[in-house]
């Protein structure tokens, strides 16, 4: 053998001991020019495939064998196919076995001469072994043929050649002629084939045929076929639901009673991998027991496949020998994912016992079965009351987290992501967090978006949620994503009710006071204070002046980017406090020639915004931001999906909606959509209802204002003047009423209140501790429909209550509202009283006569 393949050892030979790859490439293409001429002389001809005839047998195998080394190499090669093609059509096995191990490396299913071979593999395909076995000299080994194209068809797996060969791979592999190797081969081969092509098979007309190949008896056999089943089940499931039982039944001889041929024992294990293949096929259909428990009566093979995986989860157990113990526990570890692939529909003490027996791996020292337990345990607690027997490893899950391996750490991490619920999120949130400082940089990025995810879902209350997020950014400021602070800021301006808005901007004030503190931090305070900071100037240190101050002092230290909220958040400050006018200007001067376009811009035009708009304009273009879109998935959650992907136990959790997400929606939804006071209005009419309708017990409003009005109103009057309280005047009138106006504090609210008004079609316009003033209004053209209610808040009437409404030039207007309410002037008239809880009325017709600049009072 030496002597006949001597060219191609001396090519091999000079290939290695090339010292350059140059001198490998001269050689190569000095052999390739010398293999072509072989091939093509040009004195003589060629035969009808293009082959050259006077090519001894020798030769050509050689020259072949030098054509698929040069192309393992990673050289291309272009010529030969005719040569190969030739010895794939011989009659003698070794030329067969050259041919088509050329064929699969040199040629791909799409070439267009792979069409000159379809019949050659048919007939190599079809011939049958011969049925007395034995094998005369020099006659062809049928089975080996077989083989061989069976292994070079699914290795070039072209369309055609595949929609041309897949019948007679299925008949070989059902035939029952056909040896136990062909089977595997052809098993394999059709899984390859429909991995290409899924609808190949009929799953219909060839469920039965893997039925009856799933009662043979050669292991081998089985374990190929189970690996086409798996891919056509994962395909087309219900198609394959009909061989549950075959299944059940192979795994129950493997398990119970432990048949198995000795060649096929792994350390006394029975077939370990095809134990794994079949538990993989049941975890496909998650409805295999449903309404079936332990002990129950159920048909055969329910009953077989409980008691199957029952015992492999009560009777595994640690072994001495590693590759014993790896073998066992990888079948364990498969049976459990059968439960929780049975999710609900798997018994109670099914489910129970796997949480119990995972509790043991994730303590134990080795750590692949830690990683393992710690994996499948987060997968059986998404199951549906299967949590709480996790919770009880809460305290060995924090250990793993402090693992030296980061594999296991991340496990843990996930583990605790699934976990956590509104019981147990803050100590969960607040261990993590206190970790993060001394967690690695490789996990810290993961970490501090698995807890601004669990912070969000399960904060009962959202002023935890702020301050967990600030202490993120204080501990791993660098690793905290754009996303995160954009999801704080998001969550804040979605959620006025309560004090979340003026807790907030009070926090970060605070947090910004320091002359060193991280970006984020400022990019975040910078945003809201110039949103919300209206909320926090009447308290002492926080105007809008030292709102400025305390942001400002940043300014050299931060980023472009920075830079541009922080300019936006002056000329928000500048329009709400005259104060602040004076120390923003010079900044917007100095950054007009910045090298940032973005800042260069806003600076500009910020800076000429009042000489080119009306005071009204700036107030519109300058008000708080509306309310941000409430999407399916929150940016954090979009980002873990792309990071771990759909599979992954954290990512199935971040899309379940918490029960305190749901609540805190529906609230937010109610406080932003229902208007402050609840009436329809009805079109002016004579005989007109002017019955009072009653207040809402909590009306909707600002809250910051009626705070700060309740503040200045609640004082606790002197003893020389108790006579003249609030509660007097309201229960008793008063002789000398005193016109007292809106308190200056309360101007920045009511501007802002204006403004939203112009873009909605209701809100409050005014509101404090005795009165809230609602508005709705529609238009049509050139008229309008303006509905204002006047809502007593307090405890007492308010009596002689009147409104005077001006009536300009350019506008006609016919009003009508609750009796006595409209003051025209009669000095008589005592006005109107409203009720606690109850409201006045005042309906407005309005149509505009002419053009006007200004908004009517």
């Amino acid at each position: 053998m030496s002597t006949q393949a001597r060219g191609l050892n001396n090519f091999i030979s000079d290939l290695r001991n090339a010292k350059s790859k140059e001198e490998e490439s001269n050689r190569i293409e000095l052999e390739l020019a010398k293999i072509r001429k072989k091939f093509n002389p040009g004195d003589s001809k060629l035969a009808a495939d293009g082959s050259n005839p006077s090519l001894s047998s020798y030769q050509r195998k050689k020259y072949v064998w030098k054509l698929v080394y040069i192309h393992v190499l990673g050289y291309d090669v272009d010529f030969g196919h005719a040569e190969v093609l030739a010895l794939v059509r011989s009659k003698k096995y070794n030329e067969k076995t050259v041919g088509y191990t050329a064929l699969s490396l040199l040629l791909r299913g799409s070439d267009p001469i792979m069409g000159t071979i379809v019949d050659s593999m048919k007939s190599d395909l079809t011939t049958a072994p011969n049925p007395s076995g034995k094998k005369k000299k020099g006659a062809i080994k049928n089975d080996a043929i077989q083989c061989l194209a069976l292994c070079s068809l699914a290795n070039i797996s072209g369309l055609e050649l595949i929609q041309a060969m897949h019948v007679e791979v299925q008949h070989v592999l059902v035939s029952k002629t056909s040896t136990e190797q062909v089977k595997k081969k052809s098993a394999l081969c059709l899984l390859r084939l429909t991995r290409t092509s899924p609808n190949l098979v009929s799953g219909r007309e060839f469920a039965p045929h893997i039925g009856e190949l799933l009662q043979h008896k050669h292991l081998g056999v089985l374990m190929s076929v189970m690996s086409l089943l798996n891919g056509l089940a994962s395909q087309h499931s219900s198609n394959y639901e009909s061989l549950i039982p075959h299944v059940v039944h192979v795994l129950s001889l493997l398990v119970m009673k432990q048949q198995c041929a000795r060649e096929y024992l792994y350390y006394r294990t029975p077939s370990p991998w095809l134990q794994i293949k079949l538990l993989k096929f049941l975890q496909i259909y998650p409805n295999a027991v449903e309404g079936h428990d332990v002990g129950m009566e159920a048909s055969g093979y329910v009953s077989q496949l409980i008691n199957v995986v029952s015992k492999i989860l009560m009777e595994t157990d640690v072994s001495d020998s590693i590759n014993k113990s790896n073998a066992d526990h990888a079948i364990l570890f498969e049976a459990v994912n059968v439960i929780v692939a049975w999710g609900i529909t798997c018994p109670v003490s099914m489910r129970e016992g796997a949480m119990k027996l995972l509790g043991k791996f994730i303590s134990v020292r080795e750590p692949n079965i830690r990683y393992l337990g710690l994996m499948t345990m987060a997968k059986l607690a998404q199951i549906e009351g299967s949590v709480e027997g996790a919770k009880k490893h809460q305290a060995t899950v924090l250990v793993s987290l402090k693992d030296a391996d980061i594999s296991v750490r991340r496990r843990a991490l996930d583990l605790l992501f699934v976990i956590c619920d509104t019981d147990n999120a803050e100590r969960i949130v607040d261990e993590l967090v206190a970790h993060l400082v001394v967690a690695d940089a490789s996990i810290r990025e993961e970490m501090v978006l698995k807890i601004a995810i669990l912070a969000e879902k399960y904060a009962t209350d959202l002023r935890w949620y702020v301050d967990s997020i600030l202490k993120l950014i204080s501990i791993s400021g660098d690793y905290v994503g754009d996303s995160v602070w954009h999801r704080v800021v998001q969550i804040v301006t979605n959620h006025p009710q309560g004090d979340l808005q003026g807790y907030a901007v009070g926090t970060l004030f605070v947090a910004v006071s320091p002359h060193r503190c991280h970006e984020t931090t400022v990019c975040v305070a910078a945003y809201l204070l110039g949103e919300f900071g209206f909320l926090i100037a009447e308290r002492p240190g926080m105007s809008g002046e030292e709102q400025f101050h305390v942001l400002h002092q940043h300014w050299f230290n931060v980023g472009t980017k920075t830079r541009a909220i922080l300019i936006s958040t002056y000329a928000k400050l500048a329009n709400l406090y005259e104060e602040c006018r004076p120390l923003v200007a010079p900044v917007f001067a100095r950054s007009k020639n910045s090298a940032d376009v973005e800042v260069q811009q806003r600076c500009a035009e910020y800076a000429s915004m009042r000489e080119a708009f009306s005071p009204e304009a700036v107030e519109d273009l300058l008000r708080e931001m509306p309310p941000f879109e409430d999407k399916r998935r929150s940016a954090l959650e979009l980002r873990l999906l792309e990071k771990e992907g759909e599979d992954s136990a954290a990512a199935m959790k971040a899309s379940i909606t918490s029960e305190v997400e749901q609540q805190r929606a529906l609230q937010s939804a109610q406080f932003l959509s229902n208007p402050p006071m609840e009436e329809e209005i009805e079109p002016i009419d004579e005989q007109a209802d002017d019955d009072e309708p009653g207040m809402e017990e909590e009306p909707v409003g600002t809250s910051a204002i009626q705070e700060q009005a309740v503040e200045s109103l609640e004082e606790e009057p002197s003893e020389d003047k108790k006579e003249d309280t609030i509660e007097n005047v309201l229960a008793n009138g008063s002789a000398n009423p005193v016109v007292a106006g809106i308190p200056k504090e309360l101007i920045p609210a009511m501007r802002k209140a204006f403004s939203n008004l112009c873009t909605s079609p209701s809100g409050v316009l005014f509101e404090n501790s005795l009165l809230q003033v609602g508005v709705k209004h529609e238009y049509v053209g050139a008229q309008g429909r303006i509905s204002v209610f006047f809502g007593n808040l307090h405890s007492y009437p308010l009596q002689n209550f009147k409104v005077k409404v001006d009536q300009p030039e350019h506008l006609r207007m016919q009003m009508q509202g609750t009796q006595d309410l409209l003051d025209d002037g009669d000095i008589d008239s005592a006005g109107c009283t409203v009720a606690t809880k109850t409201q006045a009325k005042l309906l407005i017709l309005v149509e505009v006569t002419a053009p006007f600049d200004d908004a009517p009072s």
